[in-house]
């Protein structure tokens, strides 16, 4: 196929986003007065869930230490106590995460580490 004329301009056209890591993939950030489609970061989702059944399963009495727990889904004790601190996430900030309306700062990298245990804390320190 031919074109019987040509353009003889070139328009440019300015997207403002970067590039970011979240849950070991790259994602597009746009800038925060743009719209955004929320999408919930599945990795994220994923640590919450097994949290919250981990937690249930030793409230239970289903086991009696976390490293019997540990032993039981094959992982080591510290992967799981860490992942057992994201019970203790404010709830708003369990919502915004399912909800994919969290933060950018808010990662599973991040939240594997210290946060502050009051949750009026943990909103200032996870925004």
């Amino acid at each position: 196929m031919t074109r019987a004329t040509s353009i003889p301009y070139t328009v440019t056209i300015h997207v403002p986003f970067r590039v970011v890591k979240r849950g070991g993939r790259k994602e597009i950030q746009l800038p925060a007065d743009a719209p955004q489609n929320h999408k919930a970061d599945n990795t994220l989702v994923k640590a919450l869930a097994r949290a919250f059944r981990w937690k249930q399963m030793l409230e239970s009495g289903d086991f009696v230490t976390v490293a019997e727990l540990a032993a039981r889904e094959g992982i080591a004790v510290s992967y799981l106590t860490r992942v057992l601190r994201l019970t203790q996430l404010a709830p708003d900030l369990v919502e915004a995460i399912l909800d994919g309306r969290q933060g950018p700062g808010v990662t599973l990298a991040r939240l594997m580490g210290s946060f502050p245990a009051p949750w009026t804390e943990q909103r200032i320190a996870l925004e």
